[in-house]
């Protein structure tokens, strides 16, 4: 079971349009959306467009379909589509990106460019300004991370051996998630961060890649504190992905009429009576009257 989160509270939703959003899309939305709630804390929507090329108009608009689906709110953000593409889109802050970036190769040792694809059939390491090369982390050998899970517990991710050459800038020029996460989540201010288990590497990546930077080094798990949550599954037992959607798949909000199997979930997933799946109000009650630590 969740902890509830200290005082004060800053996080966020953090979604990407590059599909149709799906049940564990909404389990996380409203689990963070319990935990900040609880604390009276502050809520961003913080949507990560940066790989524009699988971005959908019909995508961004199921986000904010989605939340009020859901029928929950947040503080800070994009009020719809045009909202976000004038004022809110990661394309305002390229130069923030660059900056770290550029920081990043001035430290010895620490990136490489390469030609690699995604399968691996070509990995020729060249220069840095290298037209069409991606450039990657050198994580050294052994590199564990070690941070306090508010879940899971005190866990150590073997990041050397998980993600030993990340992606920090992509082959068009433009920065990786792992950057402009850091980045995103600093400038937010952001204190509470809500995944599912799927992402503690990126967590360890992200914690690992911020101790290089003295402009990055409050990305720790000093001042964050991260909460990942189990993973729900298709009827095959693989984990919910975008990436599987079929052609004519609409994500949750089109697949089911009501969003009540998602409380139910959050429910199962917090450990709470079946009876506070059945609305969010109940959920929310439940939740609130838990005497955590």
């Amino acid at each position: 079971m969740a902890p509830a989160p200290y005082f004060p509270v800053v996080s966020r939703l953090a979604p990407t349009p590059s599909g149709f959003l799906h049940l564990g899309n909404a389990v996380n939305f409203v689990l963070t959306w319990l935990l900040v709630r609880r604390a009276e804390g502050t809520l961003h929507l913080r949507i990560d467009d940066l790989d524009r090329a699988r971005l959908r108009p019909a995508y961004l608009a199921n986000i904010f379909r989605t939340i009020d689906w859901l029928g929950i709110d947040y503080d800070h953000g994009p009020t719809g589509p045009d909202d976000f593409e004038r004022h809110y889109s990661q394309r305002q802050h390229l130069a923030e990106y660059e900056a770290v970036l550029r920081r990043l190769a001035q430290v010895p040792g620490l990136v490489q460019a390469s030609t690699r694809s995604r399968t691996g059939a070509a990995d020729a390491v060249v220069p840095l300004d290298t037209p069409g090369a991606a450039w990657r982390a050198r994580v050294p050998d052994e590199t564990e991370i070690c941070f306090p899970d508010a879940w899971q517990g005190e866990t150590v991710v073997p990041l050397a051996q998980l993600m030993p050459d990340f992606v920090v800038r992509k082959k068009d020029g433009g920065a990786a998630y792992q950057v402009a996460s850091v980045v995103d989540d600093l400038r937010l201010g952001i204190d509470l961060i809500v995944r599912g288990l799927d992402l503690q590497t990126s967590t360890a990546a992200q914690l690992w890649l911020a101790r290089q930077l003295p402009e990055t080094a409050a990305f720790n798990a000093s001042r964050i504190r991260f909460y990942h949550h189990g993973l729900l599954t298709d009827a095959a037992g693989r984990k919910l992905s975008k990436s599987q959607q079929q052609p004519l798949a609409t994500g949750i909000v089109g697949e089911m009429a009501t969003p009540r199997p998602v409380y139910a979930a959050v429910a199962r997933l917090l450990g709470l009576p079946v009876e506070a799946g059945e609305s969010l109000a109940a959920l929310r009650a439940a939740y609130a009257g838990l005497a955590l630590p």
